[in-house]
């Protein structure tokens, strides 16, 4: 049977540490507040969103969500970047996918200020977490590797296949795990043996987006696999990119849900308070 790595006492952890923390900021006389904006249209975005705003609640960080027509022109929200970017009361800034599809999101979350990109989007913070220098980096690839610390398993000179090299988990972990010291395989769509590169590993990163793409074929009794994929059904149900019977045939497993997610979401306020603690010191790659 697979040891289960779930994320909720390592995410507690975190959110324990925030608590304080913000509570240090708000005696000092600042309030930590996040903004977020949701361009209306997709059901599941706004229910993450609600999520996101319940746990800013309890751990006492503000919460600033400003919602978008979907017929809103992308100069509005250009705006409102701008605008938060030259508030000092708002440290964190997230934008909320998918965007209208007629529009560049590249355009606008370089848009945003890196001492305030929470999610590690903008070409400072990508620039950031590849070279290692000081800034935000994103929360998921964070999880990815903080996940498997908790749980004991160190990646220094282990070798690692690394499903999926898309721009929001696959790259920014594939410069992660380099920097600790992993030896890394990027699969993807062209790779044409994924199951040789699985039975080579002793840890895999499943970052794809696909569901089921991992198979029981593919994997090996001692293989501790992080799962990272979040796919979203047509009943509703979310799903990750390992198969239900990889999961039972494997080392260790991170589930979903229950998994990354859980812990992404605690590391994306960590973030915030991060951004703040770099706006005061006036230091953050890119600025």
């Amino acid at each position: 049977m697979a040891q289960l790595l779930k994320a909720k006492e390592a995410a507690d952890q975190v959110y324990d540490r925030i608590l304080k923390r913000t509570e240090e900021w708000k005696a000092a006389g600042c309030q930590p507040c996040m903004g977020v904006i949701l361009v209306e249209g997709d059901p599941a975005s706004l229910l993450y969103v609600r999520a996101k705003q319940k746990i800013a609640g309890r751990l006492g960080i503000a919460f600033q969500l400003k919602t978008f027509r979907p017929d809103v022109r992308e100069s509005e929200v250009m705006s409102l970047i701008a605008e938060w970017n030259a508030d000092p009361d708002v440290h964190g800034i997230m934008l909320e996918l998918p965007l209208p599809k007629h529009w560049s999101q590249a355009r606008i979350e370089s848009a945003i200020a890196p001492q305030k990109d929470v999610d590690g989007v903008t070409p400072a913070s990508k620039l950031a977490t590849m070279t290692g220098a000081e800034g935000l980096y994103p929360a998921t690839p964070q999880a990815c590797i903080r996940l498997l610390r908790h749980y004991g398993y160190r990646l220094e000179g282990t070798n690692v296949a690394l499903i999926g090299r898309g721009q929001t988990v696959g790259l920014p972990l594939f410069h992660m795990l380099q920097r600790e010291q992993a030896t890394v395989t990027v699969c993807h769509s062209r790779t044409p043996d994924l199951a040789f590169h699985l039975r080579h590993a002793e840890i895999a990163f499943a970052a794809a987006g696909q569901p089921g793409l991992v198979t029981r074929e593919m994997v090996h009794p001692e293989l501790v696999l992080i799962d990272a994929g979040i796919n979203e059904s047509a009943d509703g149900s979310i799903a990750g990119d390992v198969s239900a019977g990889a999961a039972e045939a494997v080392k260790a497993v991170s589930p979903v849900p229950g998994g990354v997610g859980t812990l992404t979401t605690a590391i994306l306020f960590e973030n915030v308070l991060k951004a703040l603690e770099l706006q005061v010191r006036g230091k953050v790659a890119g600025q």
